[in-house]
């Protein structure tokens, strides 16, 4: 029984990898042709987001194009912008962050 385990390991090793490089290599086909890609829902995200904002119409404005480029809204109603690092990167023509 433990010849026939030790024989048999490695090929299951070897079938697994191949498994986990084919599923990658479809994905990152699907993601290139836009197979595939999952678009959250911008407004209720950013209705959470903007929730506690003094001026809501102009945050919901700001982050739901955020949303819409970036496919992403930080959690909680401010901050945790590491979360999203391409939230986080947009920046109004004076230099200061557009997303809220």
């Amino acid at each position: 029984m433990a010849i026939l385990f030790r024989s048999t390991l490695p090929l299951l090793l070897i079938l697994v990898c191949l498994t986990t490089y084919e599923l990658h290599v479809h994905a990152v086909e699907g993601a290139q042709a836009g197979e595939g890609v999952v678009k959250i829902d911008c407004g209720g995200r950013c209705q959470g987001r903007c929730s506690k904002s003094s001026r809501p119409n102009l945050c919901l404005r700001a982050c739901n194009t955020c949303c819409s480029r970036c496919n992403c809204v930080p959690p909680g109603t401010a901050g945790n912008h590491h979360l999203c690092p391409c939230y986080a990167s947009l920046t109004t023509r004076g230099g200061r962050l557009k997303c809220p």
